[in-house]
């Protein structure tokens, strides 16, 4: 099947035949037509499989079809990412495929400045991307008007409902029309229950696309795991990256502490090396990223922030030099190679104490990953398993699991008051809300999430709701 026959416009299969595009994916010989019909759709998909020119194709047809009233040009189509990495992703796919039609567009997300955004939205904007943080701020301060949406898009769905944005959602959802004159895309790499909940709030008699076994890996990726030390990790990542001449590779670790760390050691190894986290201002994040993109940076350092939204052309290499907390990250950290039907490698560094959690990724994937122990770099099994440090969620503050924070740092244990001051002697069980049980917590100027601002904020009471309670809909 080509995509002569899915029912594009000449502009767009143009667009298509100048990316060097021929053949559909799965996802997208499934989800166009349906979106093409005007229906609501649910689609899930591998990773690195398409979902994005998957709903950004059909949109652009729509709308181009249907030019509507253009009378200040409102804002017809809504695309919410989770990251502002997946929102610039989004728009650069909107202006690539609509580079030959009469539509215009914008991406807004937090950690830059606000004002050539309202300047831009003040014009007119046919297609708007944003992350939830930023849009509320615009929404708040009436510079946007939503009341004309015909398409809303939730891309990355899950990843949102991770770090903990249902609420924002269903704020936007209220500054949208009534729902039965507007058609609803989610698109998600998981099918999780909270998914299937908000699917079933959102979307009207939705097609149901899903292409593949839910958490699975792209085919082309050659997976290994290289068991090691975890004092030799940094060495045994460096001696790979230099006798194998890996020109282009993408490392994660658990912390962005780890990462700016393990860039700087990189770098005096000789490894042009540049890490991108949370904390990273915009600029310096763009930066990185297009320095790894034309080959100035040899090696990126990322926390999961970049597990989704990173799109690299034909990435070769993916690195885990810490295996996540979340066994589903580890399927979303190395789709970032094998895309698009190339091939691609995936490496892991696994000391002894990551044994558990690569148990659990294996037991998410239903088969072992191959395990090569290298010559010079193996194991001590003298050596004991150490906790493993466990945050509030994917990518926020960690700290070691099952110990109290301050005796973890060699100073006394703090009781944590309603203040905020502390008392030396209180024990792990009499804090609340710390560590792993802990809420994420929005910074809605830094873009939106706790994923997206360099500074959290104290939420506000009730802010850190259970999803469940939010997707059931019984508080506002």
């Amino acid at each position: 099947m080509s995509f002569n026959s899915l029912g594009l416009s000449a502009e767009l299969l143009d667009a298509i035949e100048d990316q060097g595009y021929s053949e559909p994916t799965p996802i997208q010989r499934k989800a166009i037509p349906v979106i093409l019909q005007h229906r609501d759709v649910m689609a899930s998909a591998q990773t690195g499989t398409g979902k994005t020119a998957a709903f950004t194709l059909p949109l652009l047809q729509r709308l181009s079809a249907d030019p509507g009233s253009r009378r200040g040009r409102p804002v017809r189509a809504l695309v919410l990412t989770p990251t502002r990495e997946l929102a610039a992703q989004v728009g650069a796919s909107v202006e690539t495929y609509g580079r030959h039609l009469p539509l215009k567009s914008a991406v807004i997300f937090g950690g830059v400045k606000i004002n050539p955004q309202i300047d831009k939205l003040r014009r007119g904007v046919d297609i708007l991307v944003a992350t939830p943080g930023r849009l509320l701020d615009h929404a708040g301060q009436r510079t946007l008007d939503l009341s004309r949406v015909e398409i809303l898009v939730l891309d990355e769905a899950d990843r949102m409902l991770d770090m903990g944005f249902i609420h924002d959602i269903r704020k936007v959802l209220a500054l949208l029309p009534d729902n039965g004159t507007r058609q609803n895309l989610l698109f998600s790499a998981t099918f999780s229950s909270e998914i299937k909940a908000l699917a079933g709030r959102l979307l009207d008699h939705p097609e149901l696309i899903e292409v593949a076994r839910r958490n699975t890996t792209a085919e082309g990726i050659q997976q290994r795991v290289h068991p090691v030390d975890k004092a030799r990790k940094r060495e045994l990542l460096s001696q790979l990256i230099g006798t194998r001449n890996w020109r282009q590779v993408l490392v994660f670790t658990r912390t962005k502490h780890g990462a700016n760390r393990l860039a700087q050691q990189l770098e005096r190894d000789g490894l042009s090396a540049a890490a991108i986290h949370g904390n990273k201002s915009q600029g310096a994040r763009t930066r990185a990223l297009a320095g790894f993109k034309n080959g100035d940076v040899r090696v990126l350092v990322a926390t999961d922030i970049a597990a989704r939204g990173l799109d690299i052309d034909q990435l070769p290499h993916v690195v885990n030099y810490e295996l996540p907390n979340v066994p589903e990250d580890y399927v979303h950290r190395i789709g970032r190679t094998g895309r698009a039907g190339n091939a691609g490698e995936a490496i892991s560094l696994v000391c002894v104490d990551e044994h558990k959690l690569l148990r659990d990724i294996e037991r998410l994937l239903k088969r072992p990953i191959p395990q090569q122990v290298l010559a010079g770099y193996e194991p001590d099994p003298s050596i004991q398993a150490e906790p493993i440090q466990q945050g509030r969620g994917r990518g926020g503050r960690s700290q070691p699991r099952g110990q109290n924070p301050g005796r973890a740092q060699g100073k006394p244990a703090a009781k944590r008051t309603a203040g905020g001051r502390g008392k030396p002697g209180s024990t792990p069980a009499r804090r609340k809300q710390t560590g792993s049980e802990a809420k994420p917590r929005h910074n809605r100027r830094a873009g939106g999430g706790p994923q997206e601002g360099s500074r959290q904020r104290h939420g506000r009471p009730g802010r850190g709701r259970q999803r469940a309670d939010l997707l059931g809909g019984s508080r506002d």
